[in-house]
């Protein structure tokens, strides 16, 4: 069960323990700096906090104390080199552990699109060359970026060779030995927004966020621009589920056909469609969806929440979200109904259950 609710702000860390039946605020950490992305290692129990420093370039900041105290470690970075158009890391979007199968080994997602490897607690890192190589990279493009952007990773909880990554956008892309290797696995996704000819396209499709099944990892969900879709044989194959524009994706720690979403409408909006908040839960693989509004704000409503911003605890009771209007809602049933926490936040850019 969840004993902490970490937040990624823009204004910093803000941290919450659990206290009875609700929750405590517990301060804010990195007070005035973003924080765009929150991991705990459930391994070792250290925690990851990347912050986002703007022209100065993302920091890397690790505890081993469930928070109390900090140290900076190295946040992933592309090769120097003299070229014009060398990369840059502008962001830290995907931190994920690795199984017990390869022990101290972290990875990490980046903007622009990239892949990073840490065997030793962030100390240090190493790109994956074969990703960077990709021919099918120059079919890539921005969304909401100006580049390319690794939004998710979804590694298999039995064996962590095998990894799925989601770029937004450019499809899902997936490996089986470590990285040494990789292949487009986008079959039956769309975009609406590319011309009928290229809708299909695996190497333009925008992947808001992917998450896989921790007791089933053949299944998965993936929130995309402008449906939702599901697999049921490791991402190899997609189907659509929901035709919904949103972000973030939750599913149950425990049963593979449960997953929740936040509906909204997209492109020129992104605000909740008739501005009517809603949560979307499936609990049958996505042939059937509950529209949740209990206690959630009503008409008129304008909170987004971003690809980050929802997650749910070990047991599948306990859920958050937060908004960029920085509302914080939580739910202790599963979802069927949520309490504000906050209403007076910065704009929520990562939501995290910590053990």
């Amino acid at each position: 069960m969840a004993r902490k609710l970490a937040i990624g702000s823009r204004k910093g860390l803000i941290l919450y323990v659990a206290d009875g039946d609700g929750w405590r605020y517990d301060g804010v950490r990195f007070r005035g700096t973003p924080v765009s992305m929150v991991m705990q290692d459930r391994r070792d129990g250290s925690l990851y906090a990347a912050l986002d420093y703007g022209h100065f370039g993302p920091k890397l900041q690790r505890s081993d104390d469930s928070g109390a105290t900090w140290q900076e470690v190295t946040p992933p970075a592309f090769p120097k080199s003299d070229e014009k158009d060398a990369p840059s890391v502008l962001n830290i979007w995907a931190l994920e552990a690795a199984g017990n199968d390869m022990p101290g080994t972290i990875w990490a997602g980046t903007v622009p699109a990239g892949i990073f490897r840490s065997d030793d607690q962030g100390m240090s890192w190493k790109m994956n060359e074969p990703f960077m190589a990709l021919p099918e990279r120059s079919q890539w493009g921005g969304a909401g970026n100006e580049t390319p952007a690794l939004s998710s990773m979804a590694i298999h909880p039995e064996d962590s060779r095998k990894m799925a990554v989601s770029i937004s956008a450019g499809g899902v892309w997936q490996t089986g030995d470590g990285g040494k290797s990789w292949r487009n696995t986008s079959k039956g996704l769309w975009a609406a927004y590319m011309p009928p000819d290229q809708a299909e396209n695996p190497n333009v499709q925008d992947v808001h966020q992917m998450r896989c099944s921790p007791t089933e990892p053949n299944r998965l969900y993936i929130q995309h621009h402008n449906a939702v879709f599901t697999s049921d044989d490791g991402g190899e194959t997609w189907q659509e589920i929901s035709k919904a524009f949103g972000f973030a994706v939750a599913v149950h720690p425990k049963n593979p056909l449960t997953a929740w979403f936040v509906p909204g409408e997209k492109d020129e909006y992104r605000l909740p469609k008739d501005e009517t908040f809603c949560v979307s839960k499936t609990t049958d693989g996505g042939k059937s969806f509950l529209q949740i509004t209990k206690s959630l704000p009503v008409k008129p409503a304008f909170d987004l929440v971003l690809r980050h911003a929802m997650d749910v605890d070990q047991g599948g009771e306990k859920l958050a979200f937060g908004s960029t209007t920085g509302n914080l809602w939580t739910s202790f049933d599963g979802g069927e109904g949520w309490q504000l926490l906050s209403g007076h936040l910065p704009p929520v850019y990562c939501v995290r259950m910590l053990e």
